[in-house]
């Protein structure tokens, strides 16, 4: 399994190719992702990276968890001018879908407090946001704000992807830490398992392009 999912191509698309059904797919990864983040906040043993830099900015501009994620992308964003990357549809997408998708989800769902259902969220969140990445990504409609980042910096210094992807998720990790974010069990299950739980997926969500 691990050599195929390698071989996947993720590379951009046009959005003429298959357009109603690679737009639906990244809408409801995209979704789902939020929901997904909603289901590790309520769970409270501790978040993905990202997620305790959000978890910290919400506390100290006591805004909510999908405005903070809004701002954050945008701010990413921003990064992207130096770096010569370029936004799709899904880039945009990302920013606004998740931020909706995150909070309407946390309107609804309250905090666990009991481990065993404090572990249901934590895991299901942690599986759930695996899926969904590997849909959106797999519509090939254009990277995340960070996943961009991540590329870029990847192009622009020749470093290594694992290299870059992990100085910015510790590093951002650091500063929500810092800023009050709930890091804890939870970050750790994120960590360790995240990067294979999406490329399981991958090779059956991700889009063929023209041929």
């Amino acid at each position: 399994m691990t050599s195929t999912a390698t071989k996947v191509d993720l590379s951009p698309v046009p959005v003429t190719v298959r357009p109603a059904a690679r737009l639906a797919q990244l809408f409801a990864g995209l979704a789902l992702y939020g929901t997904s983040m909603a289901l590790m906040v309520r769970a409270e043993i501790g978040l993905s990276p990202w997620d305790v830099l959000h978890d910290g900015m919400t506390q100290r501009l006591d805004w909510s968890f999908g405005a903070i994620t809004a701002l954050t992308s945008v701010l990413v964003l921003a990064l992207w001018v130096p770096l010569r990357q370029r936004p799709g549809i899904g880039t945009v997408a990302n920013v606004v879908v998740i931020a909706l998708s995150v909070d309407l989800v946390l309107g609804v769902l309250p905090p666990a407090h009991a481990l065993p259902w404090q572990l249901t969220l934590i895991i299901s969140g942690v599986v759930l946001n695996g899926l969904a990445t590997a849909i959106y990504v797999g519509a090939r409609l254009g990277p995340g704000p960070r996943d961009g980042l991540m590329t870029g910096l990847h192009a622009r210094t020749g470093w290594s992807v694992r290299l870059v992807r992990s100085g910015i998720e510790v590093g951002v990790l650091v500063v929500g830490w810092f800023l009050g974010g709930s890091a804890g069990l939870g970050t750790v299950l994120y960590a360790v398992s995240i990067g294979a739980i999406t490329q399981f997926f991958l090779p059956w969500t991700t889009v063929p392009g023209r041929r």
